[in-house]
């Protein structure tokens, strides 16, 4: 009989270790009696371990327990990174946002505008890592964009803080890289035999980014462009903002190349 009795005791002891150690992971687990702070330091706990999911779900509880405390109010600006981390984008821009709308005088909101930005910017980095092995004109910078306007509603709003001189480093970034993106956009259209369209996105890329390196190969773009469309007054007009603001450039013979020389070059 004490044989077996051990053997229960054991079997009951390793149960409620399981129990215990299942809390941590799975919130409908989580005892009754646990404070606010409990579960936030929990939900912690699991964020520095890397289990994104858990922590999220933690969060959640969090809020659903004492939405108005104040615990709560920093589960949610800490859920939208958690949801970011655990690869649910959408989500963390959501709950981003809706810490901001609820929250619009917290001294975080610089913290969640950063990391809506944060969000949108690593978004598209691939759109822009590399010019090679993808056709850009079918790619939206959509998401880029909006971290440009994440960013600097950061840098407009809070000047002095601690993440508006990263914000402006990324900002200058997604400024070349959209200039970029509309000018390999205008060559596409030249290679084609579509000077419209590619005078269309150089003169946006032109209004847009005026301070962009890309503008001297816009302003070439719009010159080579305006002289296929027969408007000699306008390809004057480009030339001359063009080699006034580069009057070194080599893009005007470089463009040129761009144009099609015969009708089966366009296939």
């Amino acid at each position: 009989m004490s044989d077996i009795n051990r053997r229960l005791g054991l079997a009951l002891l390793l149960s409620s270790a399981f129990v215990l150690a299942s809390c941590g992971s799975n919130p409908k687990d989580l005892p009754a009696n646990w404070t606010a702070e409990r579960i936030y330091k929990e939900a912690q706990s699991e964020a520095r371990s890397g289990a994104w999911d858990a922590a999220v779900k933690l969060y959640e509880r969090l809020e659903a327990k004492d939405p108005f405390g104040i615990y709560a109010q920093q589960a949610q600006l800490e859920i939208a990174y958690a949801y970011w981390k655990a690869s649910e984008p959408a989500s963390a821009l959501a709950a981003a946002e809706r810490f901001i709308k609820l929250h619009p005088n917290s001294p975080a909101v610089d913290y969640a505008l950063y990391l809506k930005g944060l969000i949108n910017f690593n978004a598209d980095l691939g759109l822009f890592a590399s010019f090679g092995g993808q056709d850009l004109t079918e790619r939206d910078p959509k998401a880029a964009r909006d971290a440009f306007d994440n960013f600097k509603e950061l840098v407009t709003r809070f000047p002095d803080s601690k993440y508006a001189s990263d914000s402006t480093l990324r900002m200058n970034y997604l400024v070349n890289a959209l200039a970029s993106h509309e000018v390999h956009v205008a060559r596409y259209y030249l290679r084609r035999g579509a000077p419209l369209a590619a005078v269309n996105r150089a003169q946006f890329a032109v209004r847009s980014y005026p301070n962009a390196p890309a503008t001297e190969e816009a302003l070439a773009v719009m010159v080579v462009g305006y002289e296929d469309l027969n408007q000699p007054e306008l390809k004057a007009d480009a030339e001359r903002v063009l080699l006034k603001n580069f009057p070194t450039t080599t893009f005007l013979t470089t463009v040129k190349d761009y144009k099609p020389t015969s009708w089966w070059r366009l296939w």
